[in-house]
């Protein structure tokens, strides 16, 4: 017994010593889109293994916020035990723990924005939301995104901007002028006939992709519409690697696409590990996910993966599993 105690401890130990080894060296990512062999320079990016973060802004979630008003169940349990649900809800809807300066930093390039407004808000700012909203505003956010372009002009990053709770017509419009405003010429346009490839974002001097979950895209020729996200829905590893494999084998979508490795607990899993959180159940499987990462293949074929998207990227094992896919020519995936 007191052998396996030791055992268990020195392999938690190592574990630790890897995930922050790991977070010191990941800004060998902060330039990996311009460290690409020329040979992907004219590979369209739906054909490039990307890394994402899954709710990318949940770093910053504030615990005095109110409570996201569609979560009905939630808003009731908050009036009924606050000091009980608050801490729940912070521990199993935050997934990441690093900046945006920092995932960009770490190699990230998809961002997942869950964009909303608060309730009975008289400012005119907008918010991100899981569960909780964020201290950080929307615009915020995006400025600090956008110097962080300007010191790496040939990085491009893709911005997924979707759930737009609370929000009214006349507030997308503004949202999408000011995103307009900001990025400028850096947006690469959904109506351009030429591929996305790096070389020709490089040559126009374009940097973002804006995909936007609204009707309201149509009208701007700037914007992309919705990118399909791939998620299990599950808190079991092995059964996230099923749906996986089994969406897989049904084909990619054309154009962008995300496989979600993220797990996900229901009620059952919360009442039932009360002293847990997300990241305890992530970590441990992390190393199990990215093995599986690393089987896969990028590039057109059928059975390709495009952006993979996780949760604490700070951890180490995410970006360099995805990125690993792009050392394989990509022109075996056009026979996989």
């Amino acid at each position: 017994m007191a052998h396996t105690s030791i055992t268990k401890k020195t392999t938690d130990s190592r574990r630790k010593e890897q995930i922050s080894f790991s977070s010191l060296l990941q800004n060998q990512f902060a330039h990996w889109m311009s460290d690409l062999p020329e040979k992907l320079w004219d590979e369209s990016l739906c054909n490039l293994a990307i890394p994402g973060s899954h709710d990318s802004m949940t770093y910053c979630l504030d615990l005095n916020s109110p409570i996201k008003p569609s979560d009905k169940i939630l808003n009731y349990l908050d009036h009924v035990i606050p000091c009980i649900i608050r801490p729940e809800i912070y521990k199993w809807c935050r997934t990441q723990e690093s900046s945006i300066t920092e995932q960009l930093e770490a190699g990230i390039r998809f961002f997942d924005l869950r964009i909303a407004r608060k309730p009975n808000d008289t400012s005119d700012h907008l918010y991100f939301v899981h569960g909780i909203f964020t201290t950080v505003t929307v615009l915020e956010a995006l400025k600090e995104l956008g110097l962080w372009l300007k010191a790496h002009p040939k990085e491009v990053v893709i911005l997924a901007c979707r759930f737009f709770d609370g929000m009214n017509e006349q507030q997308h419009h503004e949202l999408i002028q000011e995103i307009k405003n900001l990025f400028e010429s850096k947006i690469y346009p959904k109506t351009s006939s030429e591929p996305v490839t790096l070389r020709r974002l490089w040559e126009l001097g374009c940097q973002v992709i804006i995909s936007y979950d609204d009707n309201i895209a149509k009208q701007y020729p700037e914007l992309w519409p919705g990118i399909p996200y791939w998620w299990a829905d599950t808190y079991d590893p092995k059964l996230l690697v099923q749906y996986l494999e089994n969406q897989k084998q049904a084909g990619r979508p054309d154009g962008f696409f995300v496989a979600g490795i993220n797990l996900t607990e229901d009620w059952w899993y919360i009442l039932t590990h009360l002293h847990s959180s997300l990241k305890r159940l992530t970590l441990p499987n992390y190393a199990y996910l990215s093995d599986w990462i690393k089987k896969q293949v990028a590039g057109p074929g059928k059975h390709c993966f495009n952006i993979i998207a996780g949760d604490f990227i700070g951890a180490g094992y995410l970006v360099p599993a995805v990125l690993s896919l792009n050392n394989i020519d990509v022109k075996i995936g056009r026979f996989y």
